[in-house]
């Protein structure tokens, strides 16, 4: 089996021309199935750029991004989104619920675009809120539970439909150090269940906490390192 995810020699520039800055600069790296990996970096380091290429909420300038053997870097709005909904889970540090729909109904919307029949989408979902420790609070919404509840929210949401990746942009940068760790170990079960999880982050201790450390600086890959 080849990687999950592979880049070659990717560019994202913006203004090209004389004022253009290089977001990324020739990046090239693979990740496997079931690797637990942090993409750190600074402000303005690329990181972002980088993870939104990797989401497919962004294209190249130039270079290839695979996922799972496809190469999606030049692909049209559509199938974008349709890669989104099929093959990435994201979690983001807003958590980005919907304040008008419960917990329950928050997992279940990504299934009702990917067109599962309702009784499935009801037992996914349950299992997935089951699986972050909320099955007790699938009828509550967003403004009734705390930063550390809603974020397990959104994981649940993104592993209902079972992707093979997870994106975690900053998970933790909203919540307490101990919400925080909580949000922390429920990712590393999900790794260990076998789920790839990509970690975006610019906190090198929670980098540490993962398997692979790739260091993101002014758009190259400054240090690629196996813990």
């Amino acid at each position: 089996m080849g990687a999950l995810i592979e880049l070659r020699d990717v560019y994202k520039i913006y203004n090209p021309g004389e004022n253009e800055v290089r977001a990324l600069d020739g990046v090239s790296l693979s990740i496997g199935y079931g690797a637990f990996c942090a993409i750190v970096g600074h402000s303005g380091s690329g990181k972002s750029t980088m993870m939104n290429i990797l989401g497919c909420l962004d294209t190249p300038t130039s270079g290839q991004y695979f996922l799972e053997g496809r190469d999606v870097s030049q692909l049209t709005d559509n199938e974008q989104s349709e890669i989104r909904n099929e093959h990435i889970g994201f979690i983001f540090q807003g958590f980005n619920l919907i304040h008008s729909l419960d917990a329950a109904e928050n997992v279940e919307l990504p299934l009702i675009y990917r067109g599962i029949p309702r009784e499935q989408r009801h037992k996914l979902a349950a299992e997935a809120l089951e699986r972050v420790g909320l099955s007790n609070r699938s009828r509550h919404k967003p403004a009734q539970m705390s930063g550390g509840q809603q974020q397990r929210v959104a994981i649940a949401r993104a592993i209902a439909a079972k992707p093979p990746l997870l994106l975690a942009d900053e998970p933790t940068g909203n919540l307490d150090s101990r919400s925080g760790e909580d949000i922390m170990q429920i990712l590393r079960e999900l790794h260990s269940e076998g789920r790839t999880v990509v970690l975006i982050t610019h906190d090198n201790d929670i980098a540490l906490t993962t398997q692979r450390v790739i260091r993101i600086l002014d758009g190259k890959v400054a240090e690629d390192r196996v813990l």
